[in-house]
C-alpha cells in the first residue's frame, strides 16, 4: 500500500491526511502536541482507517522511512519551518519528496539549511483539504524536474487537480487572484457602497457561480474580448490600488474580531452561522461535482502563457 506522511497534526494537517486515507494510502501523522494528537484522532478515526500518530518522527519506526512523498504543515513561522524540513532530510530516504503546504512563503526562504534542496517543492492545499480538488504544486529554481512530476502524477493518482506553476510568484495564483478581488471588497465597504453582506450576495450570485464552472478566462471569451477590453479602458483607473492591508481590516484584528475564531468578524459567529458553514461542508461535494461536470475547456496552442 502506497505511503505518506504529513507532519502537523492542525487543521490543514489533519485534512491532508484526511485526503490521502480516502484515496488509499497508509497514513502517518506527527506532532509535537499530544492534544493536537488527541484531536487529529478524533477527526481521521471517524473513516475507520487506521493512522500511525507519533509526537517525533523517530517514533515512525523504519517502515515509514520510504514514504513516496511527506507533506510539512506546520504553522507559517519560517524559523520552526526550517527546523522541521531539516529533520525531514535526516529521516526520510533520499527519495521521499519533501513537500510544504505553505500559503506564501518562497522556495528560497524555505530551504535556507537544506543539504538536497532538489527533492523540495510547495504543495499548497486548499482547505478544507480533503473537498477543496485543486492544489497549487510550486518547484523552487533547485527542484529536480522528475521531482516535480512525481509529485504531479502522485496528486493527480490520489484524486487532486494540479495547477503546476511554471515561475514561483509570492502568493501563488489562488492567493494572488483572492487578495485582489478582496482589496476592491474593503475599498467598497469603506467607501459606503455597500455592506459586507450585499458583496456577499453578488459575489455568491453572480460571480461566484460562474467561477465555479468555468473559470475567468473563459468567461472572458464567452463575454467577448472586445467588451472587455472597452470595460477595462475605463473601470480600471477606478478600482483600488492601495500597497497596505486596508485600515478597517487592521482595526478588526486589533478589536479581536477575528471572525469564527473569536465569535465575531464581518458576522456574529452564532449557533445559526456554525450551522450554517457545517451544512455547507456538506453541500460543498455536489458544488465540486457540478464543477468537474462542466468539463474543462479544450487547451488552445494559440493561447498565450506566462
Amino acid at each position: 500500500m502506497k505511503k505518506a506522511a504529513v507532519i502537523g497534526a492542525g487543521v490543514m494537517g489533519t485534512r491532508i491526511c484526511r485526503h490521502f486515507l480516502k484515496a488509499g494510502y497508509r497514513v502517518a501523522l506527527v506532532d509535537r502536541s499530544d492534544e493536537a494528537l488527541e484531536k487529529a484522532r478524533d477527526f481521521l478515526n471517524s473513516l475507520g482507517a487506521t493512522v500511525q500518530f507519533a509526537i517525533r518522527l523517530e517514533a515512525l519506526g523504519d517502515d515509514w522511512k520510504d514514504v513516496e512523498a511527506v507533506f510539512e504543515a506546520v504553522p507559517e513561522r519560517l524559523e520552526l519551518k526550517h527546523q522541521v524540513l531539516r529533520d525531514l532530510e535526516d529521516f526520510f530516504a533520499s527519495e521521499t519528496i519533501i513537500a510544504s503546504n505553505t500559503s506564501g512563503l518562497r522556495t528560497d526562504d524555505l530551504i535556507r539549511g537544506m543539504t538536497c534542496p532538489c527533492r523540495f517543492l510547495i504543495a499548497h492545499f486548499f482547505n478544507p483539504a480533503d473537498l477543496i480538488p485543486a492544489v497549487e504544486v510550486v518547484p523552487g529554481a533547485q527542484t529536480r524536474e522528475d521531482v516535480t512530476d512525481r509529485m504531479v502524477r502522485l496528486l493527480e493518482a490520489s484524486g487532486k487537480k494540479v495547477a503546476r506553476l511554471n515561475t514561483e510568484v509570492p502568493g501563488f495564483i489562488a492567493n494572488r487572484l483572492q487578495h485582489a478581488m478582496l482589496r476592491e471588497c474593503f475599498h467598497l465597504i469603506g467607501s459606503g457602497v455597500a455592506d459586507a453582506a450585499t458583496i456577499d450576495l453578488v459575489t455568491r450570485y453572480s460571480i461566484g457561480v460562474r467561477l465555479a464552472l468555468i473559470g475567468p478566462m473563459l468567461q472572458r471569451d464567452l463575454n467577448g474580448l472586445d467588451t472587455h477590453l472597452n470595460i477595462a479602458a475605463y473601470l480600471y483607473p477606478e478600482l483600488d490600488t492601495r500597497q497596505s492591508p486596508p485600515d478597517s481590516l487592521a482595526a478588526k484584528v486589533e478589536a479581536g474580531e477575528l471572525g469564527r475564531k473569536t465569535g465575531q468578524g464581518f458576522y456574529a459567529w452564532d449557533a445559526t452561522l456554525t450551522q450554517r458553514m457545517d451544512e455547507i461542508e456538506r453541500l460543498l461535494p455536489q458544488v465540486i461535482r457540478l464543477a468537474a461536470a462542466a468539463g474543462e475547456p479544450e487547451e488552445d496552442s494559440t493561447c498565450l502563457s506566462g
